[in-house]
C-alpha cells in the first residue's frame, strides 16, 4: 500500500468515527464522552485532509487552487489506480 492509500485510508476511518458519532448524538445529545470522541475525530480529519492535500493535491474541487494552475487534474483519476486494494 502506498503513503497516498494509507493516508485516505487513515482520513476515510476519522470521517466515519465523527460520522457515526454524529448520529449516536442526535439521539444522546447528553453524552459528553460521545461530543469530546467526536471532536477529537473532527479535528483528525481536518489535520489529515490537510497532509493529504499538501503532499498529493486537493481533495475536491472546493480546495484551493494552486498558484500555478489547476492541479485537480494532476491526481490520479479512479481507473488510473492499479493494485488489488481499488
Amino acid at each position: 500500500m502506498t503513503d497516498r492509500e494509507l493516508l485516505l485510508r487513515r482520513l476515510s476511518a476519522a470521517q466515519f468515527a465523527a460520522w457515526e458519532l454524529k448520529m449516536f448524538l442526535d439521539t444522546h445529545p447528553n453524552d459528553v464522552r460521545a461530543l469530546e470522541s467526536m471532536k477529537k475525530y473532527q479535528r483528525q480529519t481536518e489535520a489529515l485532509g490537510a497532509e493529504y492535500e499538501e503532499r498529493f493535491g486537493p481533495l475536491t474541487t472546493n480546495a484551493d487552487f494552486s498558484e500555478t494552475g489547476w492541479d485537480w487534474v494532476n491526481s490520479p483519476w479512479p481507473w488510473e489506480i492499479k493494485g488489488d486494494d481499488c
